[in-house]
């Protein structure tokens, strides 16, 4: 991208490397630089937390309203009873009210955290559009609405278009998800104002369909940008790890999970994800990622306490560190690592250690688990692990034992009482 931007929002996005594409570049940087834009990102309510990978969403709100202007965060409770296609291989599973409402609740924990919410000025919005799109009447919004898309253009889009190319079933409900979207651009720009829509790269075609429609419809122009779909430099999709998907809730991902996944950022990732994730000037980010050796170590863990200070708060990046230093420098247990805590029904005459392995989530099954053991890559107490047919006792558990698969998962094992 060679335009170079007047509004420090636009600049911003562009250095530190939040920018896939923009719908007018020129004309949004004016409508920045003339006064406060409001701009909204979509979140729908498919699990009681958003994982890392809705993160670089929750950074670039809050560039915006660092930067003077007005972020809506934008609750899913009327799409997410249809369910957004893009990209998927088949149909979302069809959530009750009452489960939306549940996920709703988590999923607005974390924004608190990142956003500054008020009425006034760039006082953050939280919106659910549930609000406009339970109300709706299905004929009025076929003739009002529904005329304005053309199914010949709504079939050629990427995320559409990629589904039926694999002659995977897209049903009428699904397909309906586009047109939900796009009317949600419209009505919060008539509500409040707002300008732009963000997302990740995959939303590009549901985002200009709002904008279209504003246009058709208003006569009002409006922009869109969007992000990058990250993946690590090793090709795995951002925000999954090992033992599944990095939850920004605290009680479905602990601070020290959360704070140790940052630390295992491979090499090269390392200054990327400082300038995405970290407020650091980009100097410095750049600086952090171009060392090597031992040093890069060291900018992992500037990361780690970086992110997780926004996510957890500084009292428990902190915990993470030294928890962090004491299991892999000392050789300790340390006071933060996940623990499962179990009661003498749990452990009856004793329970085998292919059984924790599984219960304190280092392996997924016991096949796993066992696949660990006989592949020298579990640890009890830091003692190698051979035996899969180990019981473990109360005796055994006399004092909390910890458990390791390869050097950098851990987890405690303790007996109620």
């Amino acid at each position: 991208m060679t335009y170079t931007p007047k509004s420090e929002f636009l600049t911003v996005m562009l250095e530190r490397g939040f920018v896939a594409d923009c719908t007018d570049y020129e004309a949004f940087d004016k409508a920045l630089c003339d006064g406060v834009v409001p701009g909204y990102i979509g979140f729908d309510a498919t699990a009681k937390s958003l994982h890392v990978g809705s993160l670089i969403q929750i950074m670039m709100l809050r560039w915006l309203q660092k930067t003077g202007h007005k972020p809506i965060t934008l609750m899913g409770g009327g799409t997410t009873k249809v369910g957004d296609p893009s990209f998927r291989a088949d149909e979302r599973p069809l959530l009750t009210n009452d489960q939306i409402d549940a996920n709703i609740d988590g999923i607005k924990q974390v924004f608190a955290k990142y956003l500054d919410y008020g009425d006034e000025g760039t006082g953050a919005l939280m919106l659910n559009n549930a609000e406009w799109l339970d109300e709706l009447n299905y004929l009025t919004f076929l003739r009002d609405i529904g005329r304005h898309f053309s199914v010949n253009r709504m079939l050629s889009f990427e995320s559409v278009k990629s589904r039926l190319d694999r002659e995977q079933s897209l049903s009428f409900l699904e397909f309906n998800y586009m047109i939900l979207q796009a009317y949600d651009f419209l009505e919060i720009n008539r509500r409040y104002g707002c300008l732009v829509q963000f997302g990740g790269s995959d939303q590009w075609g549901n985002i200009v369909n709002g904008i279209d429609l504003t246009r058709r419809v208003d006569e009002t122009q409006i922009f869109g940008l969007t992000s990058p779909l990250l993946t690590t430099s090793d090709g795995k999709k951002m925000g999954k790890s090992a033992d599944g998907a990095v939850w920004l809730n605290a009680d479905m991902r602990s601070p020290y999970e959360f704070w140790q996944f940052w630390r295992n950022t491979t090499d090269a990732d390392v200054g990327r994800f400082l300038k995405l994730y970290t407020e650091m000037p980009v100097d410095e980010c750049d600086r952090l990622g171009a060392l090597a050796g031992s040093e890069i170590n060291e900018a992992k863990i500037i990361l780690a306490n970086a992110v997780t200070t926004l996510c957890h708060g500084a009292d428990a990046a902190a915990t993470a560190e030294a928890t962090a230093r004491e299991v892999f420098e000392k050789g300790g247990v340390g006071d933060d690592l996940p623990t499962v805590t179990l009661t003498s029904e749990d452990l009856g005459d004793g329970i085998s250690i292919v059984q924790l392995i599984v219960k304190t989530g280092l392996a997924k099954s016991g096949k796993d688990a066992k696949r660990l053991i006989k592949e020298n890559g579990a640890k009890l107490d830091d003692a190698p692990l051979t035996n899969a047919g180990l019981m473990i006792d109360a005796a055994a558990l006399a004092s909390p034992i910890k458990l390791s698969a390869g050097k950098k998962r851990h987890a405690l094992v303790q007996l109620d009482g």
